[in-house]
């Protein structure tokens, strides 16, 4: 009886190890992108060079140390946004990429940018290349979550905060010139442009410099 029990026990041990990729896709693909950890909390016997092979064979994409996702996800649209999300935390989507998103700034933009309370760093994969700013924790607010088609969600900067992002982390917008040079929407700041919420996202900050700035950017953009 014994017996017969460590056979059971080292054939599913086994199992474990000699995952397939299917089984392991059909476990881990509703979550999109995911890391050792996870998979691990899960399956602590897993074999984590499953995760090489599969890479190698273009069955997942690594995205940073200890990070993967699926590689079919890659023409899935807002999936890279989705992905910021999950290789640094906490963070979520702001500034030019926010600006984009809701059309403030005509420009495309080839990278993504994010904001966070952790320290500053960059990175680039088969997903796309971004970039997170540091800000104190006081200015960690004003996002909202964004739910995509498939099921996944990023934070998205709400279009105020990504505004007052902006001017927080580039403070050389101090001039009227600097801001028109943003050539920011003028029918969204005219219309759009939610000043009440602006006003007191730049009040909770509690940054005078910056409330100057944000004093300035209605000042350069708006009629009243």
């Amino acid at each position: 009886m014994i017996y017969s029990r460590k056979v059971v026990f080292l054939q599913r041990f086994l199992n474990i190890i000699r995952m397939t990729y299917l089984q392991f896709r059909e476990q881990w693909h509703k979550v999109g992108c995911f890391n050792v950890y996870q998979v691990r909390s899960v399956a602590p016997h897993f074999d984590r060079g499953n995760l090489t092979r599969w890479v190698k064979k273009g069955y997942l994409v690594r995205l940073r140390q200890d990070w993967y996702a699926f590689a079919d996800l890659l023409g899935e649209a807002e999936f890279s946004r989705y992905v910021a999300q999950k290789i640094y935390v906490p963070s979520y989507i702001s500034l030019h990429t926010a600006l984009a998103y809701f059309g403030i700034i005509p420009e495309a933009v080839s990278q993504i940018t994010c904001v966070t309370s952790n320290r500053t760093t960059h990175y680039e994969n088969a997903f796309g290349e971004y970039t997170y700013h540091s800000v104190k924790s006081s200015m960690f607010f004003g996002y909202e979550p964004i739910v995509m088609p498939q099921g996944y969600s990023y934070l998205l900067a709400l279009p105020e905060k990504a505004l007052l992002d902006l001017l927080y982390l580039y403070p050389q917008y101090d001039t009227e010139a600097a801001l028109l040079n943003l050539r920011l929407d003028d029918w969204w700041m005219q219309d759009e442009l939610d000043v009440n919420r602006l006003r007191e996202f730049s009040g909770k900050a509690a940054n005078v410099a910056l409330q100057k700035r944000t004093e300035l950017l209605l000042k350069t953009y708006r009629n009243d």
